[in-house]
């Protein structure tokens, strides 16, 4: 009797899972997608209704030969790609790919790669939802009749190589309006003024003015702040009330996608794309010693907050157990999924919640533990009882005013004893003195402060993902893809935490914007998203929705190629020092940089450089005097490129000392025309010494979108592997690169790390 045959899509989900079947089953891997659109053209026919043209993905006709002989004489055939719109694609191409030779095709739902979690999605297989299926098929179309139609117009208009998404835009529409609004923004002032305080008993207290005749005061100015405290200043001060009041916090509901992103973002530094590569890894099995490959939890992506009845059975038993009946609520916490959730996923949770991370420290990376850590912790204070407060707030009056002060005390600490939301800005809490209405108080100073109104906040990727969510942008699922594509595109760079769009991405943004208003309409954007959904239930056929899109959309387009205005710089409002005329944000191959509106007749060019705000700023250079003190040390000052007493070898020109994220380097005064660097180091003397030249080597740079090579270079005696378009790209490598294909994507290379061997480019998951 022929053995059953599984396929999934990922090398590390087949091997687990191979442990887990035993002999009974035959597991194979589709290395991912095996079917896409062409990459060379539109792929869409859109005289037969928008009929998508599929080929083949280079590289992956050896996968599906391989498949089809697996499949020989096999009747059956489990398709158990992840349990998402995009997985069934999958699912759908390889059935395709094998075609009608006497095979029943079933797909499989794996929510956790667990024996249990294995075993009932085995005995529950359902056949291919086509509904789901023709969603993601809706999904990519749309994306392709966007990017590969406005892209072009964006080379002919601003520069080659630019592209345009059909979610990727709005997001970075979101990004370039919140930066006009902060540019925009013009600060008030306003004052506050704090009574320092003294009771019978201690600690002295701080109370601040909150109301004038039972009317809300907020001073303006130094005038009024010194009226106020000329009126009260002679006054008694008297508590006039104390309020208790308990305040329960509720923990919260265990993470999906989103929130996921998130907080790993938040408390751990992670990007969006880091956290999803690393839940993929947690999910798909990690070598648990001699238990073999584990998967240790649940599908990660997901926008349902539901746990199975068994998950809440053992987290209940476990926070009884560890921590007592008085942290464990007499019901389970229940919690509500967004709209639209698909319910038939769980939340995020450890597959096994008696693994506790401290359990799995020596088999995980430091990533996966940190995630790991993250998740396990969220899911227990999940289903734990709340945090209890006591709140305690005393009025305080001055004559005509009323001061106010607050104080919060933790009285039990519920599900906080395990895990604490990420709060942005911590206070330190107040501590109040035994106070009753009537007791008098001792005024000991007054600490007015002037503040002024802050702008809106730069997104950082947390946030973006929250708006996004907000606003029904994008799937949860693409968050990741398009934070990256932003930043691959250079619309948009992260400065520490935050997100600031480029000159380039504020000009796609606004021509996008003036060209296709609602392509770039938010709104309309997450009607979309609904429209979708309704395909995935069965309740609109695709067409119908290609349709409805396409005939606007069209319209549009033909507009744009004969109005959209042709753009080769930003205005900066910052004047060239050389004739006057207005400074551009250009942009050529190595990035950014500012040209004079005059060229040809002026051909002034310089770096492009940012205020402690982000607004671009004409650079100091090395006409800018140096001090004596730096002269000295020969070290630049902040954003004080620094002469270096050496001359480029490949131009001629003056090289300068320069600061970048991995510290200072050679550079040549004839940036952007030349990007020659060069490391060096100082001798006791303070003498600089260029270090060895790199050697260029035959290895292309994984990052997507980057024409680099690798060029190997000198570092404290030992050598490192960077690409040649540094600044521009940051990628670097430890260990010589391995001479061997990666077996998924076919990238030319692979790199060691630890004992893994991986893939270096981030969209590609293989490792050994």
């Amino acid at each position: 009797m022929p053995k059953s045959l599984l396929i999934v899509e990922s090398p590390t989900k087949a091997k687990t899972l191979q442990k887990y079947l035993g002999k009974d089953f035959v597991v194979r891997s589709s290395m991912g997608h095996i079917r896409d659109l062409p990459k060379n053209e539109l792929g869409v026919d859109l005289d037969r209704d928008f009929q998508p043209r599929y080929v083949t993905i280079l590289g992956k006709a050896k996968v599906i030969n391989e498949l089809k002989k697996a499949a020989e004489g096999i009747p059956e055939i489990f398709l158990a790609p992840d349990p998402d719109r995009e997985g069934e694609a999958i699912a759908w191409h390889i059935a395709q790919a094998l075609g009608d030779k006497g095979h029943r095709f079933r797909r499989v739902l794996l929510q956790e790669i667990t024996p249990k979690g294995i075993k009932e999605a085995l005995a529950q297989p359902v056949d291919l939802n086509r509904p789901r299926y023709e969603s993601q098929q809706a999904r990519r179309i749309l994306d392709r009749l966007v990017g590969y139609q406005i892209s072009p117009l964006l080379w002919d208009k601003v520069k080659s190589g630019l592209s345009a998404g059909r979610v990727q835009s709005v997001a970075l529409r979101l990004i370039c309006d919140r930066e006009k609004a902060i540019m925009a923004f013009v600060p008030e002032e306003y004052w506050t003024l704090t009574a320092c305080l003294e009771a019978k008993k201690p600690p002295v207290f701080a109370a601040n003015l909150v109301k004038y005749r039972d009317k809300a005061i907020k001073p303006g100015n130094i005038g009024q702040v010194e009226e106020i405290i000329e009126a009260v200043d002679a006054a008694d001060f008297r508590v006039a009330q104390v309020t208790k009041k308990p305040q329960r916090r509720s923990p919260a509901p265990p993470f999906i996608t989103s929130s996921l992103q998130m907080e790993a973002n938040r408390k751990l530094r992670m990007s969006p794309k880091q956290a999803m590569r690393t839940a993929q890894r947690l999910y798909e099995g990690i070598e648990l010693g001699d238990e073999g490959p584990v998967g240790l939890i649940t599908y990660m992506r997901t926008d349902s907050t539901r746990v199975s009845a068994d998950a809440l059975n053992a987290v209940r038993d476990y926070i009884g157990q560890t921590y007592g009946d008085a942290y464990l609520p007499k019901t389970p916490n229940r919690y509500k999924s967004p709209k639209g959730a698909q319910e038939a996923h769980e939340a995020i949770r450890p597959t096994e919640v008696s693994r506790r991370p401290q359990d799995l420290k020596k088999f995980l990376s430091r990533e996966e533990l940190a995630l790991y850590d993250l998740i396990w912790r969220r899911f227990v204070a999940s289903q734990m009882t709340p945090a209890v407060y006591q709140v305690t707030t005393v009025d305080v009056a001055a004559g005509d005013y009323l001061f106010r002060a607050t104080a919060t005390v933790l009285e039990f600490p519920g599900f906080t004893v395990l895990y604490q939301e990420f709060s942005e800005e911590e206070e330190k809490p107040e501590k109040l003195p035994p106070l009753k209405a009537g007791d008098p108080l001792k005024l000991r100073d007054f600490d007015p402060q002037q503040h002024f109104t802050k702008p809106p906040a730069r997104f950082t990727e947390a946030s973006l993902i929250k708006e996004l969510e907000v606003q029904g942008i994008g799937r949860p699922s693409t968050y990741a893809t398009i934070l990256t594509n932003l930043q691959d595109r250079l619309y948009v760079f992260k400065e520490k935490t935050v997100l600031i769009p480029t000159q380039l991405g504020m000009v796609v943004s606004d021509l996008l914007v003036a060209n296709f208003p609602d392509i770039m309409d938010p709104r309309f954007t997450a009607r979309m998203e609904t429209d979708l959904d309704r395909i995935a239930e069965g309740r609109v056929p695709w067409q119908q929705l290609m349709r409805e899109f396409y005939g606007p959309f069209a319209q549009d387009l033909d507009a744009a190629k004969g109005k959209m205005a042709r753009v080769k710089g930003a205005p900066t409002g910052l004047k060239c020092p050389r004739c006057g005329a207005e400074l551009l944000g250009r942009w050529g191959k190595t990035g950014e940089f500012l040209g004079c509106s005059a060229f040809p007749n002026c051909d002034f060019t310089t770096e492009l450089a940012r205020d402690a705000q982000g607004r671009i700023v004409l650079p100091e250079t090395e006409t800018v005097p140096v001090t004596a003190g730096e002269a000295a040390s020969g070290a630049p000052g902040p954003g004080r490129p620094a002469p270096a007493g050496l001359t480029c070898p490949k131009c001629g020109k003056d090289l300068m000392v320069r600061r970048g994220r991995a510290g200072e380097f050679l550079g040549c005064s004839g940036y952007p025309k030349c990007t020659f660097t060069q490391n060096f180091r100082r001798d006791r003397q303070g003498n600089i010494i260029p270090q060895q030249a790199a050697a260029e080597t035959e290895y292309s740079c994984p990052r997507k979108g980057c024409s680099g090579r690798l060029v190997k270079r000198p570092y404290r005696g030992k050598f490192f592997y960077g690409c040649n378009a540094y600044p521009k790209c940051s990628f670097t490598l430890n260990q010589p690169p391995l001479d061997r294909p990666c077996p998924k994507c076919a990238f030319p290379w692979l790199m060691k790390k630890g004992k893994k061997v991986l893939c270096p480019r981030d969209e590609c998951d293989y490792q050994e």
